[in-house]
């Protein structure tokens, strides 16, 4: 089984903790975001994981290696910080290695996501592609939630990456039962390659999605771990308390 962990954003929003270091190595009660992702992937089975990098990649590269020492084998790919190709285009580095079901996950999530159950339901579909969706849990006013509308079946009907104005009569029909967030964990068939340019930026939820769900159907996995998407200070900072605390144990 294989992963695609994406980190190669500059953390802006985190500024001045990410002048030196990337958002993916912020430590957590001694460990690094990316070390909890790692694990979480081991234990559920995933030993290939690809790392997209950029905002300082030697830090990253310097404390995991090839792997090993966590029991996975670890292959990188360095893009141009000035021209990130987003989050699908950066699978073009990884395309040759992509020739199964995988998982595609954003390196700034802190979760216990029952990976394995996730995979079950997905197969379970057959879909081509499966969104683990979860509740929205904590905002704050320079945060737009990214939005997927989801039928009693789990299959998804509408996607809104950055709610405007002009989404205004989307947004009315979704019932708040059917309105869930994205968490940035996907499991992937590798025929969604396909709909990846290549040599241009591409988002998942903007282009790749959208485009796919013309042809095909997308599904939303429904669960309720422990999941804090930490790349604003509030978040963090919460998350940090959460795990520290004992109050939240992620079983690694």
């Amino acid at each position: 089984m294989k992963a695609v962990i994406l980190c190669a954003g500059k953390g802006e929003r985190l500024r001045p903790l990410t002048n030196s270091i990337p958002k993916p190595m912020i430590p957590i009660d001694n460990k690094p975001i990316l070390e909890y992702l790692i694990l979480l992937c081991r234990r559920h089975g995933i030993k290939d994981i690809f790392i997209s990098t950029s905002y300082l990649p030697e830090i990253i590269k310097n404390y995991f290696g090839d792997g090993s020492k966590w029991g996975v084998k670890i292959i990188y790919s360095v893009e141009n910080e000035e021209n990130l190709p987003g989050t699908s285009g950066a699978l073009n580095k990884f395309k040759q290695f992509l020739n199964e079901t995988f998982f595609v996950i954003y390196g700034d999530n802190l979760t216990n996501l029952n990976l394995s159950k996730m995979l079950d339901f997905h197969r379970s579909k057959k879909s081509i592609g499966t969104i683990f969706v979860y509740k929205e849990q904590l905002t704050d006013a320079t945060s737009t939630p990214a939005i997927v509308a989801v039928k009693t079946d789990g299959e998804i009907f509408d996607l809104i990456e950055r709610p405007k104005e002009s989404d205004k009569k989307r947004l009315e029909k979704i019932t708040p039962n059917q309105k869930y967030m994205n968490s940035g964990i996907y499991v992937l068939e590798s025929e969604i390659l396909n709909f990846i340019p290549k040599n241009q930026i591409s988002d998942f939820m903007l282009d790749i999605f959208p485009q796919v769900m013309k042809q095909k159907k997308l599904f939303a996995f429904r669960d309720n771990p422990y999941i804090r998407e930490v790349g604003i200070f509030l978040r963090l900072n919460k998350a940090k308390e959460e795990i520290k605390s004992g109050k939240i144990s992620l079983g690694l």
